[in-house]
């Protein structure tokens, strides 16, 4: 005991090290948070604190890191940018008007280096040829749109 008493900090670095290469292989960042605690209490030991109070600290730190870091962190490193597959990836960009649009008959627009046939959002609405349009929605093989505003000079 009366090693442990001297050698108080080096144990406690010894124990965050071996958490810390655990978390390499775990992944699940709770060992890494450990290690943290771990080290607060080496610095507990170096100031020459009384064992309990080393492990108090070591598990406060420990508990705190779990409750307050680790949530944020496992939010960050598996949150990512959300991903538009297949058609999806289209809704929200422009494309041009190859043959005229109405409520009446569908056209056809040139979409992303394709061609696609293309209604109106609004029934009303007649798009001519040539006009730029904003893919509000994919239904099946049919792009709805809608003309986009231009600015008259």
């Amino acid at each position: 005991m009366d090693w442990i008493a001297r050698h108080a900090w080096e144990a406690w670095l010894g124990v965050a090290i071996v958490l810390g290469v655990a978390e390499m292989f775990s992944l699940d960042l709770i060992l890494i948070m450990l290690a943290a605690g771990a080290l607060v209490g080496m610095v507990a030991a170096i100031l020459d604190l009384h064992i309990a109070v080393q492990i108090l600290a070591a598990s406060a730190a420990s508990l705190a890191a779990l409750a307050a870091v680790r949530p944020t962190m496992v939010k960050r490193l598996h949150g990512g940018p959300e991903l538009s597959l297949g058609h999806g990836k289209l809704v929200g960009r422009q494309g041009v008007v190859t043959e005229d649009i109405s409520g009446l008959s569908a056209g056809r627009i040139k979409l992303a280096g394709e061609f696609w046939t293309a209604e109106p959002y609004d029934d009303t609405i007649s798009i001519p040829a040539g006009e730029t349009v904003e893919v509000l929605e994919i239904r099946g093989a049919t792009a709805v749109v809608h003309p986009v505003a231009r600015l008259e000079s």
